[in-house]
């Protein structure tokens, strides 16, 4: 048992945690603060497998501006919460049995997967690397989702001002 290992179950089960707790929680701002849990738990796990830019560009990113945009959306949407359950009891039954299933098939897969030889050279300079490959064989791609994600915000202010309108009619 290293420290790592704990470090990592810990995070695994911070990670899962969270993603439990943003389904099954009834209030839209609590799921949005455990969805940041597991966000943040994975930047965690990213730093132990030595991807400190991608754990970096989770945090910034996921943690910080996905989590306030979706903030924004819930602030700027009308939402009814009246509080009703999720499910029935068989459902969250079902749900549990299929998560556990899952988890099952998931473990089998990995401890057979025979992952070859260790790799060189992952350590060496890798966020020069990523940048190098974002830039020059994803540049396309890359700007096309920053396009895509101005005019899906640009859409949400559109549709939050007609439902003003329709409001004040």
């Amino acid at each position: 048992m290293s420290g790592q290992y704990i470090a990592f179950f810990v995070l695994a089960l911070i990670a899962l945690g969270g993603g439990i707790f943003m389904l099954n929680l009834n209030k839209v701002v609590h799921m949005v603060v455990a969805l940041v849990f597991t966000f943040v738990s994975l930047a965690g796990i990213y730093v132990l497998l030595s991807a400190e830019f991608v754990a970096a560009v989770q945090v910034l990113i996921y943690s910080g501006a996905i989590t306030i945009i979706m903030l924004f959306g819930i602030m700027l949407t009308r939402h009814q919460d009246d509080g009703q359950s999720t499910g029935s009891p068989l459902r969250k039954a079902l749900a549990l049995l299929g998560t556990v299933a899952f988890g099952a098939v998931m473990y089998i897969g990995i401890r057979t997967l025979d992952f070859g030889t260790e790799a060189v050279g992952l350590h060496d300079k890798n966020t020069e690397q990523i940048g190098i490959a974002m830039y020059s064989k994803y540049v396309i791609p890359f700007e096309l989702t920053s396009v895509l994600l101005l005019v899906a915000l640009v859409g949400a202010v559109i549709l939050a001002k007609k439902d003003d309108k329709e409001a004040g009619e």
